[in-house]
């Protein structure tokens, strides 16, 4: 335990996550997961469907808060701030940790309108054009698109659409980036383009991943947090099992789930 006391001394951990319970009105979802996320790290939320990691990513910039029912007991710490206090703007915690989603979601608008779209929302004064194509050569899309700027995002092939959403996510230069699933519903080849593009971001970003397919967390990932599911009373709740090194929790695992899992004897 006095590692994670070191840890949050030395201020590594950019986010300190406890969930005591989560519920989605009386639907207890998660339980008693305690997550870390270290700054200028990739971090793998791995686990079985239903398990929470979803739940979990998503609390961290109160995307719950928008389902209705949606209670939260434990705190998120971002910075030392907890991010569910009284006085806290749920849009101003996600402009400081952005979020990529599993289906590329481009607005119907053009491509420059997309990555300008939270530049506006948060009245940014400074120059636009700039901007975007900081963002857009961030998310390695530049020179595929900057011929067509004013044509829509909804005309781009799927990975380039996540690519644009990853360009639109760091436009505004969060802080942190927290991607659910962001290669699920891509080709492997988008997908390859996407994970080197996460090692790129991590230069300047932290950020949070959710992945279903654990070769992806162990190409990317620094870290590993895997969840499971306990359906003891009837209900199916999720809950953090273990976390650690990602190269420890596939090769080394602590616990027997964790072994069971990683080896591939349920999914």
């Amino acid at each position: 335990m006095s590692t994670a006391h070191h840890a949050a001394a030395n201020g590594k951990d950019i986010i300190d996550c406890k969930v005591d319970k989560l519920y989605y009105g009386d639907f207890l979802a998660v339980r008693d997961s305690h997550v870390k996320i270290e700054k200028g790290k990739i971090t793998g939320f791995i686990g079985p469907s239903g398990c929470g990691k979803s739940t979990v990513l998503r609390s961290l910039n109160r995307m719950n808060d928008l389902v209705v029912g949606f209670r939260f007991q434990g705190h998120v710490h971002f910075q030392g701030k907890d991010v569910y206090g009284k006085a806290v703007d749920p849009v101003v915690v996600r402009r400081y940790i952005g979020m990529v989603f599993q289906q590329p979601n481009p607005f119907a608008m053009s491509i420059y309108d997309n990555v300008a779209f939270g530049l506006r929302l948060n009245r940014f004064k400074g120059n636009l054009d700039e901007r975007v194509e900081k963002a857009l050569r961030s998310a390695a899309l530049w020179d595929e698109v900057k011929d067509k700027l004013k044509k829509s995002g909804l005309s781009l092939s799927g990975g380039q659409q996540q690519r644009l959403c990853i360009a639109r996510a760091v436009a505004t230069e969060p802080t942190v980036l927290l991607m659910d699933e962001p290669c699920s519903a891509l080709d492997p080849i988008a997908t390859r383009r996407v994970e080197e593009l996460m090692l790129e971001l991590k230069k300047n970003y932290t950020i949070a991943l959710v992945t279903h397919n654990m070769q992806q967390a162990t190409r990317v990932a620094d870290t590993t947090a895997f969840f499971s599911v306990d359906i003891s009373g009837g209900n199916r709740t999720g809950y953090l099992v273990e976390m650690g090194p990602t190269n420890q929790i596939f090769e080394s695992p602590r616990e027997t789930l964790t072994k069971q899992y990683v080896s591939g004897e349920f999914s």
